[in-house]
C-alpha cells in the first residue's frame, strides 16, 4: 500500500514538471523562436559545465600574507640631486581594449619622457603567458620599459605603485624599497556583489598607500572614507586620435556594450535602446565593445574595434550612450571629442568629474535615457551644438593629467 502511494506521488510530481515544462517551452517558443530555446539550453550548459570550485582574482597566499595589523617598514631610498625617479609599476596581465589598462600606460609614457625609470610587473593569478602578455603590452599598449613577472621579485625603487586591487597585496607584500603609491582608476568594491571579493578589494585601501587617482570623485571619497592621502589627475582625451569631421553625415546613436562590465548597465542601455528603435526605427544604433547576440531591435555590431574605427562611429551619430554606475570611463570625452553628445546616467560623480556642460544627464530609467537620445535625434541645429562640443575638449591633453601625476609623485617623494 504504501509503495503504491509513494508511486503515485513520484508520478503526480513528474506529470507536474513536464506539464511545466511544456508550457514554458512553448511561451518561449511563441515568444522567441527557436533561437530562444538554443540561447536557453546553452545558458544551461555553461552553468553545468562552470567550475565549481573559486576562480581567484588574486593569489590567496598573497591575502594571507598582508597583516593589516603589522604594516611592514619599507625603505624610501632619497633621490640625489639629477638622479632619475625610478618607478615600479605593478599591472594585471591585459588583452587588447582595456581602458584602464590604456591609462596607465598613457601615464608611464609620460614619465618615461619626464626622465622617469619605469619597469612594469605583471601580476597574474590566472597562470597566463607571461610572454604573450609582455608582447600585448610591447605592441598594443607601446610599453618600452623594463617588463617582469612580479613573482619573481622587484628591484629596489623610489615608488612602487599598485594599478589594481589585486596588485595591491603584492606591492603590500613585497620586501623592495620605494614608497608605495596606488593607481586608482575606479572604486572596485563596487565591482563585485558583497562578498569576499568586495571586501578584500576594500581593505587595499587600508594598506597605507598614496593614492593618486582618476578624477576627484575618487580622491575624495578614498581620503574622507579610508583616510588615505590622495592627489588625483584630470581625464584626458586623445584629441589627435579622436576628432569631429565635418563632412560626416550623422544618422545614428553609439552605446558601449560590453555585458561583462556590469558597472556600465549594458542592460539598462539596451532597454532603452528598445524604446528609442520603437520611437525613431530610422535611427541606427551602433553598438561596440564586444560582438552582441540577438535583440529585439536592429542594430549595427561592430564588436571590439579600434580607436580610429571608434571614432568614425562616433562621428556618424548625433549622440552616444554612457552609463557610469561607478567612475567615469575615457567614453564621453572621446564623443564629445568627436561631436558625439553623450547621454551620462545623472550622479554626483559623473557630474563632479566630467564637468562639461555639453554633456547630458538623464535619470537612469530606459525612457529617461531613450527620451534624452530622441531629443538631440531631433535637434534643430545640431550641428552648431556639435560643433562646440567638441571645441570644449580640445585642450583636454592627456599630458595634463601626466604632469599631474609627475607633480604627485615629486611631491610624496620631496624630489
Amino acid at each position: 500500500m504504501a509503495a503504491s502511494v509513494l508511486a503515485a506521488s513520484v508520478v503526480n510530481a513528474a506529470r507536474l514538471q513536464l506539464g511545466r515544462r511544456a508550457r514554458q517551452f512553448s511561451a518561449i517558443l511563441a515568444k522567441d523562436g527557436y533561437q530562444g530555446i538554443v540561447r536557453r539550453v546553452r545558458l544551461k550548459a555553461s552553468d553545468w559545465i562552470r567550475p565549481r570550485s573559486v576562480v581567484w582574482s588574486v593569489f590567496p597566499e598573497d591575502v594571507m600574507a598582508a597583516d593589516l595589523l603589522r604594516p611592514p617598514v619599507t625603505v624610501v631610498p632619497k633621490i640625489a640631486p639629477g638622479e632619475p625617479i625610478v618607478v615600479n609599476w605593478v599591472m594585471e596581465a591585459s588583452g587588447r581594449g582595456s581602458g584602464g589598462h590604456t591609462t596607465t600606460c598613457r601615464i608611464i609614457k609620460y614619465m618615461e619622457r619626464r626622465g622617469y625609470v619605469n619597469r612594469v610587473y605583471l601580476y597574474d593569478p590566472f597562470g597566463g603567458d607571461h610572454k604573450y602578455y609582455q608582447r600585448i603590452s610591447r605592441d598594443y599598449y607601446g610599453i618600452t620599459c623594463e617588463i617582469s613577472d612580479v613573482r619573481a621579485g622587484m628591484k629596489d625603487a623610489h615608488a612602487v605603485v599598485a594599478t589594481a586591487w589585486p596588485s595591491a597585496y603584492a606591492v603590500y607584500n613585497a620586501r623592495c624599497s620605494g614608497k608605495r603609491f596606488y593607481f586608482v582608476q575606479d572604486y572596485e568594491p563596487f565591482f563585485y556583489p558583497a562578498g569576499t571579493n568586495s571586501v578584500l578589494a576594500e581593505n587595499t585601501y587600508r594598506m597605507g598607500f598614496h593614492g593618486i587617482t582618476a578624477g576627484r570623485w575618487l580622491a575624495e571619497k578614498l581620503s574622507h572614507e579610508f583616510g588615505m592621502m590622495t592627489d588625483f589627475f584630470p581625464f584626458g582625451c586623445d584629441t589627435a586620435q579622436y576628432r569631429r569631421q565635418s563632412s560626416s553625415k550623422r544618422s545614428g546613436v553609439a552605446f558601449y556594450a560590453r555585458a561583462g562590465t556590469p558597472r556600465r548597465a549594458v542592460e539598462l542601455g539596451l532597454l532603452a535602446l528598445e524604446l528609442l528603435a520603437n520611437r525613431r526605427p530610422d535611427v541606427e544604433v551602433h553598438l561596440f565593445g564586444e560582438r552582441v547576440g540577438h535583440l529585439p531591435f536592429k542594430f549595427l555590431n561592430h564588436g571590439l574595434v579600434t580607436p580610429a574605427k571608434l571614432s568614425e562611429i562616433y562621428n556618424r551619430c548625433f549622440a552616444g550612450l554612457s552609463l557610469s554606475l561607478t567612475n567615469v570611463s575615457l567614453v564621453p570625452f572621446e564623443m564629445l571629442a568627436c561631436g558625439c553628445i553623450p547621454i551620462v546616467n545623472d550622479a554626483d560623480h559623473n557630474r563632479m568629474v566630467l564637468d562639461n556642460p555639453h554633456i547630458r544627464y538623464a535619470p537612469p530609467t530606459p525612457h529617461s535615457l531613450a527620451t534624452a537620445l530622441e531629443a538631440l535625434v531631433n535637434m534643430p541645429d545640431f550641428e552648431a551644438t556639435s560643433r562646440r562640443a567638441a571645441e570644449s575638449v580640445v585642450s583636454a591633453s592627456w599630458d595634463d593629467a601626466g604632469a599631474a601625476v609627475d607633480a604627485a609623485f615629486r611631491r610624496a617623494l620631496g624630489a
